[in-house]
């Protein structure tokens, strides 16, 4: 039987009020709050709902989110945030990466980053601090055959950037992560927010450190890498040690129609194995102005 994952990213959830911008205040969130009054159309509450009561109707066996919950990470954004996580699913069902607009300024960890650690699997002790949240990554959350794999690509960034990087602690981790779990046969799944390959948006906005990330799934393998932060539909393959690895990215979960990037999209995928090989099967289910629909592919989805 297959194992069926579902992934979604870039929320957004809205909307953005004006304490999230003051209360809290420091120049990045007034220009970001900025940007959400331009934007306002775009990211629609309603929608990162009916995404939801989709998840819902389909009940995948998990559901990877690959951040960007929030906008400008206030503490009044993080707590409404956890809220609608919550009727998304439990922390046992649903895992969550940071992105760059959950880690959108330097701030106290406590009402910051440390609402949504129920949604990771991090290794005691319990992190009090940013520095001490990152360390606790690469997580991994073994789901039957399947093993998920949180990667933190996060990280406050300057005025008009949103960047991300993982260092090299990270990265060692996850190259012995990949070894490890191949070796035990355990299909690998990373989740990520930024994309993991070189050259797939903008240097403000790219992965800092992903040639390196991309030699080590060269080098150790892996069977699917799930991102967002480029608010689009992205397929990218890889060659590596274990064969061919599906690089997967997904329009954000609240884009309205008829904006500058493709509408709201939440993709499943069906993993299974037969004669001694992992086969993956990705079904998008896309926003159409009223609801969700299948997308290309059809019910059945696309053989990757």
């Amino acid at each position: 039987m297959s194992f069926i994952l579902a992934h979604f990213s870039d929320v957004h959830l809205g909307p953005v009020k004006l304490a999230d911008v003051f209360s809290e205040f420091s120049a990045k969130r007034l220009l970001g709050g900025i940007s959400w009054l331009n934007r306002r159309g775009h990211h629609l509450p309603h929608i990162a709902n009916a995404l939801r009561d989709d998840l819902h109707h389909f009940t995948p066996d998990h559901i990877a989110f690959t951040g960007d919950l929030v906008n400008l990470a206030s503490t009044g954004e993080m707590q409404r945030g956890l809220e609608w996580l919550k009727s998304v699913e439990d922390s046992s069902a649903l895992t969550f990466v940071p992105g760059n607009h959950d880690d959108y300024v330097a701030r106290d960890f406590s009402s910051g980053l440390a609402t949504l650690v129920d949604y990771q699997t991090l290794p005691p002790p319990a992190p009090t601090s940013h520095q001490t949240y990152r360390d606790a990554f690469p997580f991994v959350r073994l789901k039957r055959n399947v093993a998920v794999i949180g990667v933190n690509s996060s990280l406050p960034q300057g005025l008009t950037s949103a960047a991300g990087a993982i260092g090299s602690k990270q990265m060692a981790l996850i190259a012995d992560r990949l070894q490890d779990l191949g070796r035990r046969g355990f299909y690998r799944a990373v989740m990520i927010h930024h994309p993991p390959l070189p050259n797939l948006t903008k240097p403000r906005k790219a992965l800092i450190d992903a040639a390196e990330l991309r030699d080590v799934f060269k080098k150790h393998g892996v069977e699917l890498v799930l991102h967002g932060h480029n608010h689009a539909d992205m397929v990218n393959r890889l060659e590596t040690s274990s064969g061919i690895a599906k690089i997967i990215g997904v329009p954000s979960a609240s884009m309205a129609m008829g904006k500058h990037y493709p509408p709201a999209q939440w993709n499943r995928y069906f993993i299974s194995r037969g004669k001694g090989q992992w086969q993956t099967r990705l079904a998008r289910r896309v926003w159409n102005g009223e609801g969700f629909d299948d997308g290309e592919g059809g019910a059945e989805g696309v053989e990757l």
